[in-house]
């Protein structure tokens, strides 16, 4: 069964969510009938960051909050983040824009090392305190999971996979998706948020049951005209 999850490595949400997921599938007896796509979505696709601009500065000016209440809204998710086992560095977190770490994504999906980028990215970001705006970051992260540096580089010095960052933010609208992390359940489900790890047992599992039952059924029709030569619990019989 697949489960699409859009987020933004920027979200700090989006890593939380990660990993409350990750613990509720862990613990189910079909997680390796579980097939994660992660895809693009950006909270603020037009920002840069040319300034080195810290976190708590930039919410004080985007939320049009005092630096103050802006630390102690984060201090509420770093908080979170630490009932979910993580480690959030804010003091030192730099907000980027994420298009070009999305594109690093979704070359990892090539290579089927698209989770651990996105886990690498995330760390990046909210642990090491790094720019993942910037190409030299993301060509550390590229060469960190196992992926070629020259095709990294190639990428990052070209549009490839810049449609289909689009097309996944273009989807997320047609779904009505308004925010990360958002994870859709074999198209039929949809849980929003970083819900507790139950929240997220109990909807896998009833995805999953549906979609399992929704499976045809495979059949076979012998050819043979008797039964002779075959072995069953009851021994041989020739």
């Amino acid at each position: 069964m697949k489960v699409e999850i859009w987020s933004d490595v920027m979200c700090p949400f989006c890593y939380i969510g990660k990993h409350h997921f990750e613990q509720a599938l862990e613990k189910l007896p079909f997680k390796n009938e579980i097939e994660i796509d992660w895809k693009s979505y950006q909270l603020n696709p037009e920002y840069h960051n040319t300034s080195n601009e810290k976190v708590y500065d930039y919410l004080s000016r985007s939320k049009g909050i005092s630096v103050e209440h802006a630390k102690q809204m984060i201090q509420q998710v770093a908080d979170m983040a630490t009932n979910a086992g993580l480690t959030i560095n804010f003091d030192n977190n730099i907000p980027a824009n994420t298009f070009n770490a999305h594109r690093l994504i979704h070359l990892a999906a090539k290579h089927n090392l698209q989770n651990t980028g996105e886990e690498k990215l995330f760390e990046a970001h909210f642990v090491q305190g790094k720019n993942i705006g910037e190409d030299a970051v993301l060509l550390e992260v590229a060469k960190e999971i196992g992926l070629d540096a020259t095709e990294a580089a190639v990428m990052l010095n070209s549009d490839q996979y810049a449609e289909a960052v689009r097309y996944d933010i273009y989807e997320s609208q047609n779904l009505g998706i308004r925010g990360v992390p958002y994870f859709v359940m074999d198209r039929k489900y949809g849980v929003s948020g970083a819900q507790p790890v139950q929240a997220f047992t109990e909807a896998l599992t009833q995805s999953f049951q549906e979609w399992k039952a929704s499976q045809p059924k495979t059949t076979i029709t012998s050819l043979n005209k008797n039964d002779d030569a075959v072995c069953d619990e009851h021994g041989c019989e020739i």
